[in-house]
């Protein structure tokens, strides 16, 4: 019973931490405006982003509680041993079992929070542009693929810890950072299922990206333009794979909404990425985020009281991949602050290259369009930003454009 209780303990202040997180993100929509992003919205489109930011809030709020409480129940009833005890009893088994309720649960949750986002919110705001067939479609496949891959992932869980014992801290945290490397690798595959890609079309456009990328060696397999406006109106750009399988994918607003020089703007934001290999950098720091991931799994095979605590007779595989769930929601608010802090300032410097490639203005004004077009926060709240912002606001980076300008 103590060891629920802990377990409850660590899922309420998880729980708190996300709440008190998406109370302060809602309340910082009543922010001033920084003068230097006042030209953003106009008064009418500014409303509108209120409405847009509040039920985007409240939807977050709502769905932090659903979550805390569904998971609850979850542990607390012994759902997952109970589930496991209609399937064959072995190891196998038992592990899937888990996998697949906690997916099943996931599926409902997600097929309900991204239908309410998407189809009711994106679409009210004139974002959406998803048919009822590709929404499907897009959650057939997150559900195939979070299935598999947990589920290769724990196999491999069992498979180290019944070869190598307790050498199961490093071998395994080898094992996730291979892992989410050949995700990462693989992802230029998984996003052309249901996604159409198409080179860029020869010209100037083209022919200044590419002086862009041989002024400074670098090479990518080629520049594509992604079919996003069959889902919604928002622009995007970004790099994807690894060595000579990487490629630069812009999204068709993107091209169709900006002026060259702020596409090459963009483009140069996204070489300063690869020129300081900002990638790599995030996927070894990842690496100790991941031993941390290891240490908790150690903990939760070795120790066969964390699982009959919750009905089971010994040792889950599956239920070890719960745990280690709930332990990093209470670990990864605290591995964030340094990951997101350092993905800031990434892109302070990424910006810098665009200054450097003689983008600066460009930049300021592709920087403000991508914000407009992606109802972007122009005053979030410090708070948030520290614990929560990949990105720097967008008043913070044309401030840092304009002074690196300025020099």
């Amino acid at each position: 019973m103590e060891i629920k209780i802990i377990a409850a303990v660590i899922a309420s202040v998880t729980f708190v931490y996300h709440l008190v997180l998406g109370i302060v993100q809602r309340r910082s929509a009543n922010n001033p405006t920084p003068e230097s992003v006042s030209d953003v919205y106009d008064a009418e489109t500014y409303l509108k982003w209120k409405k847009y930011s509040g039920e985007n809030s409240v939807l977050g709020i709502a769905s932090t509680v659903v979550s805390f409480v569904v998971s609850l129940c979850l542990l607390l009833t012994n759902a997952y041993s109970a589930f496991a005890s209609l399937f064959p009893d072995t190891v196998f088994w038992g592990l899937f079992s888990v996998i697949l309720l906690e997916t099943m649960a996931d599926t409902v949750f997600s097929i309900i929070k991204s239908y309410i986002s998407t189809m009711i919110i994106e679409e009210k705001y004139g974002f959406n542009r998803s048919s009822a067939k590709t929404f499907v479609f897009d959650i057939i496949r997150g559900i195939i693929l979070e299935f598999g891959l947990s589920l290769a992932m724990v196999c491999a869980l069992w498979g180290i810890h019944a070869a190598f014992g307790d050498w199961l801290i490093l071998l395994f945290a080898a094992v996730l950072f291979v892992f989410t490397l050949a995700v990462s690798f693989l992802y230029p595959i998984f996003s052309r299922i249901g996604n159409k890609f198409t080179p860029l079309e020869d010209g100037e456009l083209k022919d200044r990206l590419m002086s862009l990328l041989t002024e400074h060696g670098y090479k990518v397999k080629a520049i594509e333009v992604m079919d996003a406006s069959r889902r919604t109106t928002k622009l995007n750009a970004y790099f994807t794979g690894f060595g000579k399988m990487k490629t630069i994918v812009l999204y068709d607003n993107l091209v169709n909404a900006m002026t060259p020089d702020e596409i090459c703007a963009v483009f140069a934001h996204e070489l300063g990425h690869g020129l300081h290999k900002d990638v790599l950098k995030q996927q070894i720091m990842n690496l100790g985020n991941l031993l941390i991931m290891a240490c908790v799994v150690w903990l939760a095979v070795r120790e066969p009281a964390l699982h009959t605590a919750f009905g089971f007779d010994g040792v889950n595989y599956g239920f070890a991949y719960i745990l280690l769930g709930l332990g990093l929601g209470l670990i990864q608010p605290l591995t964030g602050l340094v990951m997101n802090a350092y993905s800031r300032h990434a892109e302070f410097r990424a910006d810098r290259q665009s200054v450097k490639e003689g983008y600066g203005e460009a930049m300021i004004t592709a920087l403000k369009k991508l914000a407009r077009e992606n109802f972007a926060h122009l005053s979030p709240s410090k708070l948030n930003v520290v614990l929560g912002y990949s990105h720097p606001p967008l008043a913070q980076r044309i401030d840092a454009v304009e002074k690196e300008m300025n020099k």
